[in-house]
């Protein structure tokens, strides 16, 4: 047993254990150059089925990576002006789109600040986000086919669970919609 101090300030492994800790079951792990994911599947209080991956880069920061809806198929210009406007509403958390049109929510955290609760605080972050722009991005669910509501077991699902630990932290988000954040 070493105990050398390691090349960075976070491990898969030290991941791994906060997100056992915060009840929340990866549907799969990924190992790639050093670079570490996980694909976790919430439901939030509205939002169905957000897909959140994270990426850990342990010399540099994790990135909590969210597919928001599907490829956006209506008038470009008004989706980007929507996505634009939320990203300036919205601390912490940005939107982007991908190559294929796909809206993603995104946060980074740096490694230095990486904790069990940083972490957390992070993914419900994007739930709460989710469901707080539900209304607004169900025809992109509905035009991906994907589900605009969460199933019977959201109200006391894992992401739910999340919300609840972290709503101190939320503020605004788990509000109103129409209040800004």
């Amino acid at each position: 047993m070493s105990f050398a101090p390691r090349a960075s300030a976070c491990a898969p492994t030290d991941v791994e254990a906060w997100l056992a800790e915060l009840g929340l079951e990866p549907l799969e792990r990924a190992d790639r150059e050093g670079v570490t994911s996980w694909d976790l599947v919430l439901d939030g209080r509205r939002r169905a089925a957000l897909r959140i991956t994270l990426i850990l880069d342990p010399t540099l920061a994790l990135i909590c990576w969210a597919q928001f809806a599907p490829p956006i198929a209506d008038l470009f210009r008004k989706s980007y002006r929507v996505l634009l406007r939320w990203n300036d509403e919205l601390p912490f958390v940005k939107f982007s789109v991908t190559e294929d049109e796909r809206p993603v929510l995104v946060s980074e955290l740096p490694v230095a600040w990486l904790k069990r609760d940083v972490l957390g605080l992070a993914i419900a972050r994007e739930l709460a986000v989710a469901d707080r722009f539900h209304d607004e991005a169900s025809d992109w669910l509905k035009s991906g086919g994907w589900k605009t509501g969460p199933g019977e077991t959201a109200v006391d699902g894992p992401g739910s669970r999340l919300l609840e630990r972290y709503a101190a932290d939320l503020g605004e988000l788990l509000g109103d919609p129409g209040v800004p954040a």
